[in-house]
């Protein structure tokens, strides 16, 4: 018996053609649409970047305002201690054995009371005798009593004029003291005659001759004069 032998035409798909899946053919797995974690992250990296930044500049600014502070607060001390630098040398005393405290005066100053003196060796104005006394820590004498006019005149020269705190500013004979302490007209020591002139307005005190007697007689304020500088004395 002759056996017959079957044909049977097999065709192969090649796969996905170039423009896509072929039709028919399986479907291709889907690709997952969720964004990636790590794209969720970047807003609050960039966030908690941004407050590092602004805690390292308020650290920053922190540091740089201790060191003005302290750069400030140095100056301050410094110029402080220039100011009490001014008299390196001072003269001091106790009244009695039995008080603690000293009460001291510059060097070459004389003291009265709870005051220091200094008797000028330069002629100036009354404002730059005034400026002169400043920069010393002072001011230009005032006299309160007669025993302080007493006092100062034993030390002046009676050839010689000079300043005192007192002056006119507006000449209308509203008599001030630079140290602004009242003026009293019941303890004035003017000379006979003065004040004269309105348009003198700062005061000395000189000695006049023919009666041989020391007291206050206003002049021109850009005279030039000698001065007393007053200060109050330094307890130690």
């Amino acid at each position: 018996m002759t056996s017959e032998i079957t044909y049977a035409e097999v065709r192969f798909n090649r796969g996905p053609t170039a423009s896509g899946i072929h039709p028919g053919s399986l479907a291709a797995p889907k690709q997952s649409t969720a964004p990636h974690k790590s794209n969720l992250d970047l807003p609050k990296l960039f966030l908690i970047s941004l407050l590092i930044l602004f805690l390292l500049l308020a650290i920053t600014f922190l540091i740089t305002f201790i060191i003005f502070f302290q750069k400030y607060s140095q100056l301050l001390e410094e110029k402080k201690s220039l100011k009490e630098l001014n008299h390196t040398a001072l003269e001091c005393m106790k009244n009695n054995f039995k008080e603690k405290v000293w009460s001291c005066c510059p060097k070459n100053w004389k003291p009265f009371s709870s005051n220091c003196y200094l008797i000028s060796t330069e002629s100036k104005s009354w404002y730059e005798s005034k400026h002169h006394c400043s920069t010393m820590e002072a001011h230009l004498l005032v006299i309160s009593s007669k025993d302080e006019q007493d006092f100062i005149i034993q030390n002046l020269k009676n050839t010689l004029a000079y300043y005192v705190g007192l002056s006119d500013p507006e000449g209308q004979r509203h008599w001030q003291w630079v140290d602004e302490t009242p003026y009293n007209a019941n303890v004035t020591f003017w000379h006979a005659g003065e004040p004269s002139d309105r348009n003198e307005r700062c005061v000395i005190l000189n000695y006049r001759r023919p009666l041989a007697t020391w007291g206050w007689n206003d002049i021109r304020c850009v005279q030039n004069q000698m001065s007393v500088c007053e200060m109050m004395k330094i307890y130690l």
